[in-house]
């Protein structure tokens, strides 16, 4: 049976397979694991959805005319302690868009330059081997804040891990307050390099982000990052209902 998805979706679900493929066959990769260290989710996320809320920044719906930045393909997996791969993971990413403005209503930061283009906010659920995939721009910084993307991770209903993806050897890493929390050891989980995508005609990135589960975040009031372990989140549930 023909595949009922729009043409550009089930391009989209092909490419983010192809461009992780590389990072999941790698030799050794999970030998050092770390968590992923955990991150504020900031005064932004989304106060309200967009109309659109699929894995593609760059159209809403079927539109077609793009969001302007460095497109970026962004894909990993979700993985528990152990190196396992975590499906129906609820992977959800927002960011700042081209003109460093966020989706969020209370971002009155050049806002007359909001690109309505942008999504601004996207979100997957990992397959059986934890993938995921976004197509979106390269993150810019704005003032305060060196470029970043932000990631929720939720399992049945509950964020189990708020985090930041950062590019790996921007200038503006070493002047940020919430990135120079992190300890030296820890900080290397969210840097990642952002690299040419070979043979592309548009200049295109791509990102691999592999995300170790381990806790809840939340913030101390000596302003950082804590979090509890998988076994106390799972407890938790249990004792929710």
């Amino acid at each position: 049976m023909r595949s009922r998805l729009p043409l550009r979706r089930r391009w989209l679900l092909r490419a983010g397979c192809f461009l992780g493929a590389a990072a999941y066959s790698t030799p050794g990769l999970f030998a050092d694991l770390i968590q992923t260290a955990p991150q504020t989710e900031g005064p932004f996320y989304p106060d309200r959805l967009p109309l659109d809320t699929d894995n593609d920044l760059l159209v809403i719906n079927d539109s077609v005319t793009p969001a302007v930045g460095e497109i970026t393909h962004l894909s990993g997996r979700v993985l528990d302690a152990k190196g396992a791969p975590v499906r129906n993971a609820f992977v959800e990413i927002w960011q700042v868009d081209n003109n460093a403005v966020y989706l969020h209503s209370g971002d009155r930061t050049n806002r007359a330059n909001q690109d309505s283009n942008f999504q601004g906010y996207g979100r997957f659920l990992t397959d059986v081997g934890g993938r995921y995939y976004f197509r979106t721009i390269k993150p810019v910084p704005y003032p305060g804040r060196t470029p970043h993307i932000h990631f929720g991770v939720s399992i049945h209903g509950h964020r189990v891990l708020t985090t930041q993806l950062y590019v790996k050897d921007h200038p503006n890493n070493a002047r940020d307050g919430i990135l120079q929390r992190i300890d030296a050891k820890s900080r290397e989980t969210v840097l990642k390099e952002f690299r040419p995508l070979p043979k592309s005609k548009l200049g295109e990135l791509a990102v691999e982000f592999d995300i170790v589960l381990g806790g809840t975040a939340f913030e101390g009031d000596d302003g950082t990052m804590r979090g509890i372990g998988p076994s106390q989140w799972r407890s938790r549930r249990r004792r929710r209902g």
